[in-house]
């Protein structure tokens, strides 16, 4: 077996279909005498889909995806093409950017709390701005602000990455075709969306194929935060998995979880690989 095929098996294909064995059992956490493991057909499959916390955990993650795929992507773009400008001392704004990428995030999750508090940086503006009128927001325990909190904090952290990628990608874009579109009188906009957006096709591709895999499974953001509140408004899959297998031991129907995500998460790869094709170049 190739190197590629054994590591493809070991870290995918052998966790995958054990998980999948796993899910067809009562298997616990630690094992019971008086409850030994058994085969239970697809009762897991189906406490999954008449659990509400399930559906909801789906909804929170693919809701995030949704919101941090094109904001993060957008920033990204936005500031390769600041960088990748002549602008005064761009190699220092280059590392200002990717700054947070490097931290950790529990480093992360220590600045943004402190910005988050009630006494915090963001409230502080808020009652600045209107004069003291209002105070501001509780901002991780208001369910309708907890999750576009995380995203802000996960775009803020995470942009940086894709940023190096869409330099890579600018830096590829043959010059002559701005001069070109100089010559015809093309405003900056034009060249933008006639030259730039074309030539970094490819490297769409991979930004939104990676930063939507890296979205679905969020789970140290809202670990460390909100602990999947208020009223499991930021409870996401992943972490959906961990407090099932690790923190109430029932890893049989964790197992069960981990297949429906992974099998989602595969689906949607797939799906963007096909809709999303690259443009090869024809030697």
């Amino acid at each position: 077996m190739a190197p590629a095929g054994l590591l493809i098996f070991v870290f995918i294909i052998a966790p995958f279909l054990l998980s999948l064995g796993l899910s067809f059992t009562n298997q616990r956490l630690v094992p019971n005498p008086n409850l030994p493991t058994s085969f239970q057909g697809f009762s897991n499959y189906l406490r999954l889909f008449g659990n509400a916390e399930f559906w909801q955990s789906f909804r929170n993650t693919f809701t995030f995806a949704l919101l941090v795929v094109p904001l993060q992507s957008a920033l990204a773009l936005g500031a390769a093409m600041l960088v990748n400008s002549r602008l005064p001392a761009r190699n220092v704004f280059r590392g200002i950017f990717f700054l947070p990428t490097v931290l950790t995030m529990v480093v992360v999750v220590v600045i943004w709390s402190n910005l988050f508090q009630i006494n915090g940086f963001f409230n502080a503006v808020i009652q600045a701005v209107t004069f003291g009128a209002h105070p501001g927001f509780d901002w991780l325990a208001n369910p309708a602000l907890a999750m576009p909190s995380i995203v802000l904090v996960s775009v803020w952290q995470g942009f940086g990455f894709q940023m190096v990628i869409y330099l890579a990608g600018l830096q590829g874009i043959n010059p002559e075709l701005y001069e070109a579109a100089r010559v015809d009188g093309a405003s900056r906009w034009q060249e933008f969306w006639a030259v730039t957006m074309p030539g970094l096709r490819n490297t769409h591709i991979f930004v939104v194929v990676t930063t939507t895999i890296l979205a679905l499974k969020l789970f140290a953001q809202v670990d460390l935060l909100t602990k999947g509140g208020p009223l499991g408004s930021t409870q996401t899959v992943v972490r959906l998995i961990y407090e099932t297998g690790f923190r109430k031991g029932q890893v049989g129907v964790a197992a069960a979880l981990s297949v429906v995500f992974f099998l989602v998460v595969l689906a949607i790869s797939v799906g963007q690989r096909v809709f999303l094709k690259e443009d090869r170049e024809v030697a």
